[in-house]
C-alpha cells in the first residue's frame, strides 16, 4: 500500500515558499509556456534556486522580455529562450533535436482552455493536441536527456477540470459527438495525469519520476477564451489563488526533497490529493480514472500511434 504524501505547505503557500533553501546550481530545467502567468513564475523561482532555465515559448520576443526580467530579479543570467509550438510536431522535433546534454527538470506547463472548436493539420482536436500530445512528444523526445541525469523530474500541469471528462476512447477528437470546449479541456487534463502515471512506470529504471499537479484557480491568460476571462466562473472568490500561490505545487513537484523518488501521483495545494469515485468539493481530489494504470498504458500506446501516423490520420 502506498503512503499518501503530505507536506508542510498548503493552499496559501507560494512558489518562493516551497523553494526556500533549495539549491539547484548546476541543474538544468525547461518550463513550457514560460512567457506569461504560472510559467513565468515557475521559471522565475527555479532561476532563483540557481538552475539554468530554458523558457520554451511560442512567442520568442515575449520570452526574451520575461527572461530579461527574471535575470534582473534573480541575478541568474543562465537563462535561455527557445521557440516551441506544442501543436506543431515539427516545432517540437526542432526543439528536442537542438537540446544537448542532461535535463534535470521538465515542467510541462503550457496549455489551452475552453477554445473554440479547432483542429491541427493532423486532425487532432486542439486541447488534446496541445495539452497532451505536444507535451507527450516533447517529453519522450527528451527521454535520453532526462535519463542522463539519474534522478530527473517531470511535472505535468493538470487541473481539477480533469473531473469534467475521462478519455473518451472512441471519440477523442469529437468526430461524432457535439464539440464541447469544457469536455475537450477536461479530457486533455485527464490525459496529463495518465501521462505522469505511465511515464513513471515506464522510466523507473532511469529513475525518472513524473507527477501531475493542480495549480488551483488562478486568473491568467489561460482563461482568455472564457466568459470575462474568469474560467468556468463557478469558483468561489475565497478559492482564487495568486499566480505566486498557483505556481507553488508545480515548483514543489519539481524541486522538493520531500518528493524524491515519488512519481505517478496527483498533487493539489502542495499535497497529494484524495482519489475520488465521484466529484467532491470544488478543486479537490483526483478522479480514479485519471490515475488508472491500465488507462495510462492505453493512452501511451494510442499517443505513440497518433504521433507516428502523421497528417490526415
Amino acid at each position: 500500500m502506498t503512503t499518501t504524501i503530505t507536506t508542510p505547505y498548503g493552499f496559501s503557500s507560494t512558489a518562493t515558499d516551497v523553494a526556500q533553501g533549495i539549491d539547484l546550481a548546476g541543474r538544468r530545467a525547461i518550463v513550457t509556456g514560460a512567457s506569461s502567468g504560472l510559467g513565468t513564475e515557475t521559471a522565475r523561482v527555479l532561476a532563483g534556486t540557481g538552475a539554468a532555465v530554458t523558457l520554451a515559448v511560442r512567442d520568442v520576443a515575449a520570452g526574451e522580455r520575461v527572461a530579461k526580467e527574471i535575470a534582473e530579479a534573480t541575478g541568474n543570467r543562465d537563462l535561455r529562450v527557445a521557440r516551441l509550438d506544442l501543436a506543431d510536431p515539427a516545432s517540437i522535433a526542432a526543439f528536442t533535436d537542438a537540446w544537448h546534454g542532461p535535463l534535470h527538470i521538465l515542467v510541462n506547463n503550457a496549455g489551452v482552455m475552453a477554445c473554440p472548436e479547432q483542429y491541427t493539420e493532423q486532425g487532432w482536436e486542439q486541447h488534446i493536441a496541445t495539452n497532451h500530445l505536444g507535451h507527450f512528444a516533447l517529453t519522450t523526445g527528451l527521454h535520453a536527456a532526462l535519463a542522463a541525469d539519474g534522478a530527473a523530474r517531470v511535472v505535468a500541469v493538470s487541473s481539477s477540470g480533469h473531473q469534467l471528462s475521462p478519455i473518451v476512447w472512441d471519440d477523442i477528437h469529437f468526430a461524432f459527438r457535439p464539440y464541447d470546449p469544457w469536455l475537450a479541456y477536461g479530457q486533455s487534463k485527464t490525459a496529463n495525469v495518465l501521462f505522469a502515471v505511465e511515464a513513471t512506470r515506464r522510466w523507473a529504471d532511469d529513475n525518472i519520476t513524473a507527477n501531475a499537479v493542480m495549480p488551483g484557480a488562478v486568473y491568467t491568460n489561460l482563461q482568455r477564451h472564457t466568459d470575462g476571462g474568469r474560467g468556468s466562473g463557478s469558483v468561489p472568490a475565497e478559492l482564487i489563488k495568486t499566480v505566486a500561490q498557483g505556481a507553488a505545487t508545480a515548483v514543489l513537484a519539481a524541486t522538493s526533497p520531500l518528493l524524491e523518488g515519488i512519481g505517478g501521483r496527483y498533487f493539489a495545494d502542495c499535497n497529494e490529493a484524495e482519489v475520488l469515485d465521484r466529484r467532491g468539493a470544488p478543486l479537490l481530489g483526483v478522479a480514479r480514472y485519471a490515475v488508472d494504470p491500465a488507462g495510462a498504458r492505453r493512452l501511451w500506446t494510442l499517443s505513440e500511434r497518433m504521433l507516428a501516423a502523421g497528417p490526415g490520420h
